[in-house]
């Protein structure tokens, strides 16, 4: 079975890649997508704290050598499930797509009509914390029961 997913828009068409992708390539082109998504916000982070001036140059390559080097790999991975690296994207209808268009994000500076990975970077910058409780059951009875705190931040804490 082969799963293939296209562009959302109001006509409800179905999600992801366009038609005139490689249908064999399945869940690649969402995996990938998710790959080029961490590694643009790590990419972010590093742009913003080498702009505040707190990664030594020794950091600064070693983390620049990195990203480089995902990005190849990404790439590869492209290469190997024949997708294009332009295709890598998920657009979600009216709130816009999760990776923005090429060179029209960079780390601080808010877009026009900002991606997901640009809300998500902003949060990381700023912190958000998640508090709630969770009860799962079963035929009226809660069986578990889970209280959740997560911290959402780039910075140490």
């Amino acid at each position: 079975m082969t799963l293939a997913c296209t562009p959302y828009d109001s006509d409800n068409q179905a999600l992801l890649t366009p038609p005139e992708s490689n249908s064999q390539a399945g869940l690649a082109p969402l995996l990938l997508t998710v790959v080029e998504l961490v590694r643009q916000l790590l990419e972010a982070q590093i742009i913003r704290r080498m702009e505040k001036g707190v990664l030594s140059e020794s950091d600064l390559d070693r983390a620049a050598e990195s990203i480089q080097k995902l990005q190849e790999q990404v790439l590869h991975l492209c290469e190997i499930f024949e997708v294009e690296p332009e295709e890598l994207n998920v657009h979600l209808g009216e709130f816009g797509t999760l990776l923005p268009e090429a060179g029209s994000y960079y780390p601080g500076e808010e877009g026009v009509k900002p991606s997901v990975l640009e809300l998500v970077d902003r949060l990381l910058n700023t912190g958000v914390v998640v508090e709630g409780n969770v009860d799962l059951g079963l035929a009226q009875l809660d069986l578990i029961h889970l209280k959740l705190r997560l911290v959402l931040t780039s910075q140490p804490v």
